[in-house]
């Protein structure tokens, strides 16, 4: 479906569609040289300008997808949408963001396969969580000056 098109009723109006305003107050707070400030009207402004390029990237990359005949789109899809619309700048950015998340989304399996390769049954594993937790606030209950150092570090 083109963006031209009207929307089936499901889903969001383009109206109800934004990002944190918070958010990105804050990342343009960290941005900007601490002696400039960003009027909230620019920010609005930003974050409608955010929404509209999100708006047109996934639209392209809808469009790319339907040409595939999938029904899922893909990083693939997104980066060649970007390149379609002009943005060959951002590929270079978006591919090194979408290797680093596949590598954390392998620490993530690595470290939930530590966890069923422990040996340990799930009563196990909760009684030593049990364990950690006590240690933590008999350590966290002592005065600060009384505090002796873990043997774990």
């Amino acid at each position: 479906m083109s963006d031209r098109e009207g929307h089936s009723g499901a889903g969001p109006s383009d109206e109800d569609l934004s990002l944190p305003k918070a958010t990105v107050a804050k990342m343009i707070g960290e941005l900007l040289p601490t002696e400039v400030t960003c009027a909230k009207e620019t920010r609005d402004l930003v974050i409608e300008c955010c929404v509209e390029f999100i708006h047109l990237i996934s639209s392209e990359a809808n469009e790319i997808c339907e040409q595939e005949s999938k029904k899922t789109i893909a990083p693939e899809h997104i980066i060649t949408a970007l390149k379609r619309l002009g943005f060959d700048s951002f590929t270079t950015e978006v591919e090194d963001v979408l290797k680093d998340h596949k590598q954390q989304q392998k620490d993530r399996e690595k470290k939930a396969d530590k966890i069923k390769d422990s040996g340990l049954t799930p009563e196990e594993l909760m009684a030593k969580q049990e364990e950690l937790f006590a240690a933590s606030r008999a350590r966290f209950a002592q005065p600060q000056g009384q505090q002796q150092p873990s043997a774990e570090t």
